[in-house]
Parts: C-alpha cells; structure tokens; sequence
C-alpha cells in the first residue's frame, strides 16, 4: 500500500513515521519550501504526546530540541498566585513534558523520515485530490499528479482533505484571541522565574505566559482578547508595532510581563487562534483526515500536538490490524473520537477564562482559586495526559480515556 500525506507539520511526518513502522510506503507532500524550523513560537508538549513520539521511535528529537517543562502556576494580575499545577501524568522515566518550537520539532520530524527512507517532496502545494474504491490521486500546483492507494489530511485546521471528504464540513472556529510570542534573549529576568515552570498571568487587559529556558533566555506569549485581527490591520503595523501594543496592554499586570516584551524579539505576531467544532465525518472512501484537520483543539488546551501524534499512532495500527482500508479507516474513528472532542470542548472553556468580564479584578481572582482548588485539577486532568496510545494491540493503556 501507498500512502500520500498532505502536510509537513507535526502530523503529517509523523503519520508517514508511523505508517512505514507497518510496512506501509508514505510520501509526504509539504507546501512550503524547506524550513530551518525558526519561524513560529514555542509550545510544550505532553506526556501524552511524548509517549506517541517515543512509539514512534523519535522522542530524542524533542529532547533534543527542547527543554524539560514540569509545572504551571497561575497568577493573576495582582501577582498573588491562584493555582499550581502539574504538566502532566509523567512518563516511566520521570519526564513530564517538553517544551519547544514547533517549527523545529516538524522539522526534525521531516529530517528523520527522510532519514528513514521516506519520500518528503517540499514545495509540492495540492490543488486537488480525488478518491475511489480503488485510490487516490493528487493534482499539485506544477501541474503533475501523484497516485497512491490512501490519501490522509494532514494539512491543518483549514484542510483541504477535509473539505474534499465533506463538502459541508464545518469550518474553524475564532475562539476570541490573537495570539503573539517572542522570546528574551540572556536576561537577569530569567533568574526571577522557577525553572521548569511555566508562569501565566491572567491579566486585566491580556493572558501572559513565561517559561525560563536553561540557557538563562525566557520564552513567552501574549493572548489578547477582541474580534479577529484581519489581514489589512496585521500589516499596517510593524512587528516594533505590535509590540509596544502588547507592552501598553500587560503595563498594569505585576511582574516582570511588560519588561519581558519591552526587552524581547517578536517571533509570531497577530495570529489569530481557532479551534474546530465537532467534524461529522473523518473519512471516505480512501481519505482520511489527522490532527488539527480532524480536531484542533484551542492551543490553551495544550493538546494539539500531543493528539496529532497520538493520532499517527492509532491510524497506522487499525491499517495493520484492520480488514479492508474502510473498516480499518472506521476503526480509527472509533477510537479517537470520543477522546478528542472532549478534549476540544474542554480547550474551548480554557480560552474563555482568559478572556476578561465584566466582573471585578478581585471576583475574577477568587473565582479562578476555586477553579483550580477543586475542578480543573491534576486529578482531573489526568486523563488526557496520563493516556497512552497502544501499539501492541495486548498492551493495556496506563490510564483510560475518559477515566
């Protein structure tokens, strides 16, 4: 069997990893040109996620681009802390979570398919697909097609796949915040900061969050609320622009959050953030969709990655496991869905509380206490990172989904 993956992000490599694990050919059809992997910003994954990578044999690229994340603390915009908690079930080692550019790890996750023999053609944008009983085939914008047996949608919440699998799929969905990151580089305000945390501000005009690296730089982002940024507005101002912007909005929060910016690089700026709303189909006939194209949660759940790898893994068992492609392509949905949608629901709450009401600063504060004392909690929470996809079908997952 041949399978042609659209998408050189996180999920499209990592699909193509999985597949060749069980003798299944991959070409991975990427629409950019080759990236250095600097562009982007920083996000941290999972244990979850972490498990699905080291399945696929490749969890030393992310300790190898990466540093260890183990807690986050929540503050709000009077610096008193409203919550700590963990990043997740750790793994066997101890490791909890990872954090990194993104853009590295779909780098790395590029380079070591390739070094494992799989075809990855940059620069190879598709304009069209189609699919039978019998394959599938794929126009590209040079004007040549490419034909395989199994076409997955690997390419993101505005999926072309997704379209082409149903017409009247939902589309995503504004959630309510721009998302802006940067990083600052060598400074002493690093050493204000825990190690290995990750310190959000829920702030009276933005969400901020702050991670310390082991070089002594500190990483961050900045979620602020209001309509979408359209594309006239995002480039009549310059990245110097957006950024004294983010400075006016975090100027009142306490601690070191305006400074950071103040004295920062903008790596990402105005970028809108969705999530995806229930897809009703995820296949049909010899396509079929992963990742963000099938379930991108809001990126506040901190999830997006981990449930693209996790889904790489699933799909590439119930193709070896599986009967004929349909049954094994419904098997995939069958044991993804309930999980992911959950999960998506509960990013979408997460998002929300970053954006500020109309109640005072203190009733906010003392409510977000309560939410983190008794119902969003490590307890709670361990069913999404504590779960472990299988790869041997006898292998009984540490912790079910939904438990």
């Amino acid at each position: 069997m041949k399978a042609l993956v659209v998408g050189g992000g996180v999920a499209g490599p990592a699909t193509a990893l999985a597949l060749h694990q069980v003798g299944i050919e991959a070409t991975v059809l990427e629409a950019w040109p080759r990236s250095d992997g600097e562009a982007g910003s920083w996000f941290t994954l999972a244990p979850n996620g972490l498990h699905a990578l080291d399945l696929l044999g490749a969890r030393h690229l992310a300790a190898g681009i990466g540093f260890p994340s183990e807690r986050n603390v929540m503050a709000g915009a009077t610096g008193r802390v409203l919550g700590s908690m963990s990043l997740g079930v750790p793994l066997e080692d101890g490791t909890v979570a990872v954090t990194m550019k993104r853009s590295r790890l779909a780098a790395a996750l590029l380079g070591e398919a390739e070094r494992r023999g799989i075809e990855v053609c940059h620069a190879s944008r598709v304009t069209e697909v189609a699919s039978s009983s019998d394959g599938v085939t794929v126009n590209l914008e040079d004007g040549s097609t490419v034909a395989g047996d199994l076409l997955v949608g690997a390419d993101g919440v505005r999926s072309m796949v997704r379209q082409a699998i149903d017409p009247h799929a939902a589309p995503a969905r504004y959630v309510g915040l721009t998302n802006f990151g940067g990083i600052t580089e060598r400074t002493p305000l690093a050493a204000t900061l825990p190690a290995r945390q990750w310190h959000f501000v829920f702030g009276s005009r933005a969400f901020f969050g702050a991670h310390p690296t082991p070089d002594g730089d500190v990483v961050w982002f900045v979620n602020v609320p209001g309509p979408a940024i359209t594309r006239a507005e995002r480039a009549a101002r310059t990245p110097e622009q957006w950024q004294d912007r983010l400075v006016e909005l975090l100027a009142d929060d306490a601690g070191p959050a305006a400074d950071l910016v103040r004295t920062g690089r903008l790596e990402l700026w105005a970028d809108n953030t969705h999530d995806l709303p229930r897809v009703a189909r995820w296949h049909r006939d010899r396509m079929v969709i992963v990742g963000d194209a099938a379930h991108a949660p809001s990126p506040s759940s901190g999830q997006g990655a981990s449930l693209a790898l996790e889904d790489a893994v699933v799909l590439a068992t119930c193709l070896r496991d599986g009967g004929t492609v349909e049954e094994a392509l419904t098997a995939y949905d069958t044991a993804r869905r309930d999980r992911v949608e959950r999960i998506v629901a509960a990013g979408a709450r997460s998002s929300s509380s970053k954006i500020p009401g109309r109640t005072g600063r203190a009733v906010r504060d003392a409510m977000m206490r309560l939410v983190f004392r008794f119902v969003v909690t490590e307890r709670s929470s361990a069913w999404i990172t504590g779960h472990r996809v299988r790869w041997d079908p006898e292998a009984a997952p540490a912790l079910p989904s939904g438990s």
